[in-house]
């Protein structure tokens, strides 16, 4: 189980301790959990859940045996998602949202590049769960695995496809580079600062080359 895959919890899993009213309900519309960037805890993994505001953010730690089904952002990158209906009942397509949108055409361009790659944050929540969660001004969060080093060449070009694609589409893209050992944002990657920032499992790092975390200068 890595950060970013989503964890569909058993019917039987105990609620978590010490967790806000808002917690109960949340799951009990989608029975989903985020997993965090952060050391476990004996045999239990950092878990995130969501709520329907911005501000509605639980953490917490999960056997993984209440784990029923582990659903990673690379599984969902040529997910749709369902069709939806507004206050009177009538249907309208998700699928028109913008940052659903820029998913569908940036898709060729990540496929080809050979990396697994995947939507995290609203945009995964919701393909996922089948719960509303985007919104017509929701960024596209994606996840880029790269366990093998990239050029600052290739980062520079693949963060201006994606974010022509993103103006094109009306939003924005946020993408998140997930090495061996953390994650860097694509963004600052490109601008080619002599540091970026990887956030690690005991936390962040400002370092040189985010494939060495140990490398600082």
């Amino acid at each position: 189980m890595k950060p970013h895959d989503l964890l569909r919890l058993r019917t039987d899993t105990p609620p978590f301790a010490g967790a806000p009213a808002w917690v109960a309900a949340a799951l009990a519309r989608a029975p989903y959990v985020v997993v965090r960037r952060a050391r476990r805890e004996g045999d239990t993994i950092a878990v995130g859940v969501r709520g329907r505001a911005r501000n509605e953010r639980f953490g917490a730690w999960l056997d993984p045996r209440h784990a029923a089904e582990v659903i990673a952002p690379e599984d969902l990158r040529h997910a749709a998602p369902r069709a939806g209906h507004d206050d009177h009942g009538a249907r309208h397509e998700r699928a028109a949202l913008p940052a659903f949108e820029l998913l569908r055409a940036i898709a060729p361009l990540l496929d080809a590049g050979g990396h697994a790659w995947g939507p995290s944050g609203s945009a995964g929540f919701e393909l996922a769960s089948g719960v509303e969660t985007v919104t017509p001004t929701s960024d596209l969060d994606l996840v880029l695995r790269a366990p093998a080093p990239l050029s600052r060449e290739e980062a520079a070009a693949l963060f201006e496809a994606l974010s022509s694609a993103a103006r094109d589409a009306g939003t924005r893209v946020d993408v998140q580079v997930e090495t061996r050992d953390g994650a860097f944002s694509l963004a600052e990657f490109a601008r080619s600062t002599p540091r970026v920032m990887l956030r690690c499992a005991d936390g962040p790092r400002l370092v040189a080359d985010p494939w060495d975390a140990e490398r600082t200068a």
